[in-house]
């Protein structure tokens, strides 16, 4: 495997990481947020709760949209990293 190739591994391994611990950090902070304002934690797909069909709708649809967007950012984040990263000279001497 070329060096290039090893970077743009490296590069998607990273990218992956971020992109996964944004969607965690959205969920963990918007799970907060919910409780705050509405006193519980929101409905999930697998609750027998008593939620109603628009407080199930909304928590989808803010959860989607902002973990969809975390992912987004993080990914974009990484590849301008990684293309940075690449950009610069190798400065070892013994390659």
């Amino acid at each position: 495997m070329d060096d290039k190739q090893t970077q743009s591994l490296v590069a998607k391994l990273i990218g992956t990481g971020a992109a996964l611990a944004a969607a965690f950090v959205v969920q963990q902070v918007l799970a907060q947020a919910w409780k705050a304002k509405t006193g519980h934690k929101p409905p999930k797909a697998d609750d027998q709760g008593d939620a109603g069909l628009s407080e199930v709708v909304a928590a989808a649809a803010l959860t989607g949209a902002l973990v969809a967007m975390a992912r987004v950012l993080a990914t974009r984040g990484t590849a301008r990293f990684t293309a940075r990263v690449d950009s610069k000279p190798n400065l070892n001497p013994t390659d």
